[in-house]
């Protein structure tokens, strides 16, 4: 299965992200969608969606989208919230998450910020696509798409698009 990674779209969904996307079979959106809930939907249409609100989302949105995702995809245990630190600094909540729930890929935004690694303490795959929309302070938007056979993602691929 490919998978494609977004966050903090903001409201924007342009079509350079749409050609990037167009081969993978599940999106994955780590929060802040802005937009409300027709673009929400407009995602959703698009590739199937499991998505996250972010601080920054409507209640519309937080009616639809839940704080936390934690699924099971192609035997990888996922963990999906918006704010979630990184390797080294999570807030208390996301280390005892980690600790509860042992997910083989961690995936947050919110920080607007690239970042990919594996986190040894927690034996967890992070992953943070940094920010596909206009709002913030980022140079270059972000996403990611990888695929993902037998619990172990693969052929991890970065798309950067410059603000």
């Amino acid at each position: 299965m490919k998978i494609g990674v977004i966050s903090d779209t903001h409201g924007v969904f342009s079509q350079e992200f749409r050609d990037f996307l167009a081969p993978v079979d599940q999106i994955w959106h780590a929060g802040d969608f802005g937009g409300g809930l027709d673009f929400v939907k407009t995602i959703s249409r698009f590739k199937p969606l499991v998505g996250v609100y972010g601080n920054c989302d409507a209640q519309e949105i937080r009616f639809e989208c839940p704080l936390v995702q934690l699924f099971n995809c192609e035997g990888a245990k996922v963990l999906i919230t918006h704010i979630g630190g990184h390797p080294g600094k999570y807030p208390l909540n996301i280390a005892a998450m980690l600790d509860v729930h042992k997910p083989d890929i961690f995936v947050c935004g919110h920080s607007h910020i690239l970042r990919v690694e594996f986190d040894t303490k927690y034996n967890t795959l992070f992953v943070n696509p940094g920010a596909a929309g206009l709002q913030g302070w980022q140079i270059e938007r972000t996403a990611l798409r990888f695929d993902l056979k037998d619990g172990k993602p693969s052929g991890m691929e970065v798309f950067r698009l410059p603000r």
